[in-house]
């Protein structure tokens, strides 16, 4: 009887351990992936029986939440790049169609200006030869207000302010094509155009010591949506920026540089690339460099949206984007586009 009990109790615990030790194991990868968010963990299925089928049922569960979180993720981050770049294009559009009225006045105006001030310099010269010899007091005032050097630099004056308008009224055309919305429909657009636009844009930081190469290949016009790919640009060369005034900032002789080249390729794809000589990406943040909220900038200088947004773009239009860097050698960012997407 003894011995009969002593066994029964073996069973029971060798049967309760067989049990509960599987359970236990799932148990513990719950609370795991719970407390890391890490839902690259898999529960080991060693058993065929009800413990295996919940340890199966239980990876299922944690790849369909992987797959609800990656969603949810796009989803957010397109819904703050979107309000982001409507209320950016918004503001855009306006300050650009308040610009345009006074610019236009004063470069229409110019023209009538610079043509008074010619008929007025032409009838001092028609006093001068019928005057040859005026009184004391108009030589004085002649030799006073410089008359001679007056007319050689009021026409030079006034085309600078026409040269100056001209400028302001191509970044009031560079902001409107810059933001102009779409209606979801893709139509045809200029690549060239929108990146230049992009770079008129960001000009102001350009022009603190960045030198810009352009290396324009013969391209087609595109069936795109042109403000969503002017974002593209826009994200990419903004983050070329940052990476090379944080090298400027520890190295006063270094040149920062950023090439731009366009192309058709053979298959019928255009290709843009756009590389700068900055401090380069290392590989591991590379491999992440598309994942949304991930950032390579310091807190605050960056959401991590940018490139995400990019990427789901140019997916939108049949393309994709990659990156080539290497530490100190710099960034390269190759778009792919299909003529006809």
């Amino acid at each position: 009887m003894l011995i009969s009990a002593l066994i029964a109790v073996a069973l029971a615990d060798k049967t309760s351990r067989a049990i509960a030790q599987p359970l236990e194991t799932v148990t513990n990868f719950a609370q795991q992936v719970a407390r890391e968010s890490n839902f690259n963990l898999q529960v080991p299925v060693t058993t065929n029986d009800e413990i295996g089928v919940l340890a199966t049922s239980f990876n299922l569960l944690i790849q369909r939440v992987s797959e609800y979180t990656k969603e949810l993720k796009q989803t957010q981050s397109q819904l703050i790049q979107t309000e982001k770049m409507s209320s950016l294009g918004q503001m855009v559009a306006g300050i650009a169609h308040e610009i345009n009225n006074p610019v236009n006045f004063i470069g229409g105006n110019i023209d009538y200006a610079n043509q008074y001030i010619e008929d007025l310099a032409g009838l001092v010269t028609l006093y001068q030869e019928y005057y040859p010899n005026p009184p004391d007091a108009i030589l004085e005032r002649i030799e006073d207000i410089e008359l001679e050097f007056l007319r050689e630099d009021l026409p030079k004056t006034l085309s600078s302010m026409k040269m100056g308008a001209d400028r302001i009224r191509e970044i009031v055309v560079s902001m409107r094509n810059f933001s102009r919305s779409d209606d979801g429909k893709m139509r045809s657009a200029d690549i060239h155009e929108g990146i230049d636009s992009t770079l008129v844009i960001l000009n102001h930081r350009l022009k603190q010591g960045i030198q810009v190469i352009k290396q324009y290949g013969k391209l087609p016009a595109l069936e795109c949506s042109p403000a969503q790919l002017n974002q593209v640009f826009m994200n990419i060369i903004s983050n070329a920026i940052d990476a090379l005034e944080e090298v400027k900032k520890e190295d006063k002789d270094y040149s920062p540089t950023i090439w731009i080249s366009t192309e058709i390729t053979p298959d019928n794809t255009v290709t843009v690339k756009i590389r700068d000589n900055g401090p380069g990406i290392a590989s591991a943040s590379a491999q992440q460099i598309f994942d949304p909220f991930f950032t390579t900038k310091s807190i605050g200088k960056g959401t991590g949206l940018g490139l995400a947004i990019s990427y789901q773009i140019l997916a939108k239009h049949q393309g994709k984007i990659e990156v080539n860097s290497q530490i100190g050698q710099g960034t390269e960012f190759v778009i792919t586009l299909p003529v006809a997407a």
